[in-house]
Order: C-alpha cells, then structure tokens, then sequence
C-alpha cells in the first residue's frame, strides 16, 4: 500500500546560528518534519539538498542567522532557507531551469588615501 500524501498544510520555521553547525542543525529538524508529517519523499535527498542550501547560506550569506522554512502542502516538500543576501532564485526556460542571484551593489569605500594608484 502506497503511503498516503498529507493534506494538510504543514509548516515550521527554525532560526540557526550562522555557524558551522547550522548544517548538521538544520538537517535534524527536516529529518524530524518528514517522520513526524509522514512526508513521502526520499529523506536523504531532502536532508542533502538542505545540507547544501544551509552550507551556502552559511558560507557566503550575512547576517548572524539564517531562517530555515520546512513547508508540505499539495504533494510537495519545500525547503527555504533566508539569509541576508539580496536575492537567490530559478526560473523555467525553453532548455530547463536557471538559477539566479542578485547582489546590491557595495558602497563606494572611504577615500583615506591608502588607495593603490596604477603603477604601484
């Protein structure tokens, strides 16, 4: 007998510590959410793929947190993960999936002088 599929909206939100541990801390809560909701996906793949989010976000994100969001609804698992990086995200095209990111520009650094100058 095939496992039935949740029909209800389930969601949890959990703020990590931008730390090395996030990773591991944010697996432990997507493998909790997929037994205690009876998620019927693969659980490695889904506690890999948000291994790998967390681990960016971790590396390259700002910020002393990051926002995991564990959502099923309409036979789906969605994983988010937030930092403060400006924007991360896909689109469909003709030839499959893009994926894109957006930064904000830095502002323009202080002029103390200290500056390298062509030549130097």
């Amino acid at each position: 007998m095939a496992p039935t599929r949740p029909t209800e909206l389930y969601q949890r939100r959990v703020r990590l510590a931008r730390l090395s541990s996030a990773p591991a801390e944010a697996r432990g809560h997507v493998r909790a959410a997929l037994q205690v909701w009876k998620i019927p996906v693969d659980p490695d793949i889904a506690i890999l793929l948000t291994s790998d989010l967390v681990t960016n976000a971790v590396t390259h994100g700002d910020g002393e947190t990051v926002t995991l969001a564990i959502r099923c609804s309409r036979a789906h698992l969605r994983i988010d993960v937030y930092d403060k990086s400006t924007e991360w995200g896909s689109f469909r095209t003709p030839a499959g999936k893009a994926l894109y990111f957006t930064l904000a520009f830095l502002r323009d650094p202080p002029l103390d002088g200290d500056r390298a100058t062509a030549g130097d």
